[in-house]
């Protein structure tokens, strides 16, 4: 069983592997029912 981290990690990988089978960022998100906004705030490197 996934805890909530796992999910919001597969969520993103999901959506990644998505935007690079159909080679189209946008329309991705729209599949996915996200925005370009959070698409772009998950693709973004995290600094700890």
């Amino acid at each position: 069983m996934l805890n909530t981290t796992d999910k919001i990690i597969k969520q993103k990988i999901d959506l990644l592997n998505l935007a690079g089978e159909l080679g189209n960022v946008s329309k991705a998100c729209q599949v996915m029912s996200m925005s370009r906004d959070t698409y772009r705030n998950q693709t973004q490197p995290v600094f700890v």
